[in-house]
C-alpha cells in the first residue's frame, strides 16, 4: 500500500519474533511498562508495526485498540500474560521479557499497561453473514 497516511498512532514492537504471531492473530495485546492509558485508547485506530527506532518499519496491519487496562503486574493473569505472549504464562517469564526489553529491572509492583487489539481486515470471513443475522451470530 503506497497511500499516505493520515496522523495515525502507531503500535510498535520490536521484537521481530512476534511478527508472526501477530500476523496470525495470536498475539492480540501487548503489556507495555507504565501507564500509557493518556498514549492509547479504546476504539483508537493504530498502525501495527515492527522495527528499530530511527530504522526502517514493517507495517504488520492497521487495528482497532479494544481496551486499555493500567494494573501492577501482579495483577496480570495468566490470560493477560498469554495474550502478549502466547508463550509465556507466568509472571516470571513476562517480567524477565520486560527487563530485557526495557534495560531495567521490573518488580510485582511496578505498573503496566494492558493494550488489547484487533485487526482490521478489509472483508473479513462470515462478518456480512453475521451481521445479516446469518451464522449463529447473537447480538
Amino acid at each position: 500500500m503506497t497511500d499516505s497516511l493520515p496522523c495515525v498512532q502507531v503500535l510498535n514492537f520490536y521484537s521481530t519474533i512476534f511478527a508472526d504471531e501477530l500476523k496470525r492473530g495470536r498475539k492480540t495485546a501487548t503489556i507495555r511498562l507504565g501507564d500509557k492509558s493518556g498514549k492509547y485508547r479504546k476504539n483508537q485506530a493504530v498502525l501495527v508495526t515492527i522495527g528499530y527506532q530511527h530504522s526502517p518499519r514493517e507495517r504488520i496491519f492497521e487495528a482497532v485498540i479494544d481496551q486499555v487496562d493500567v494494573m501492577k503486574v501482579a495483577d496480570l493473569s495468566p490470560r493477560d500474560i498469554k495474550h502478549d505472549n502466547p508463550e509465556f504464562r507466568r509472571h516470571e517469564e513476562l517480567i524477565n521479557f520486560l527487563e530485557h526489553i526495557y534495560g531495567r529491572a521490573v518488580s510485582m509492583d511496578d505498573v503496566v499497561t494492558v493494550v488489547r487489539f484487533s485487526q482490521i481486515v478489509d472483508n473479513p470471513r462470515g462478518m456480512t453473514q453475521a451481521m445479516k443475522g446469518f451464522g449463529g451470530a447473537q447480538n
